[in-house]
């Protein structure tokens, strides 16, 4: 039981660097941090599409990593 939630979290760790280091960058320096808050409060900068999937498979990745660690630490003690 041990093995396969370690197999589950090295597949969830795998998945978490690859979707954060395939995601776009939210800002481009100094420039972005202060021409991205205005387009961030007109909604001109919504997640959609490949932005929104890597999203999404990042929440899921890091639950289920989170969650395995968890279980790990109990079937432990």
């Amino acid at each position: 039981m041990r093995i396969f939630f370690m197999i589950i979290q090295v597949i969830a760790s795998l998945v978490l660097i690859g979707s954060i280091l395939l995601q776009s960058g939210k800002s481009a320096g100094l420039s972005g941090s202060i021409g991205g808050g205005a387009e961030q409060l007109f909604g001109r900068q919504k997640a959609r599409g490949y932005d929104a999937l890597l999203a999404k498979v990042t929440k899921i990745g890091a639950a289920v990593f989170i969650a395995c660690s968890l279980i790990l630490v109990y079937l432990q003690g």
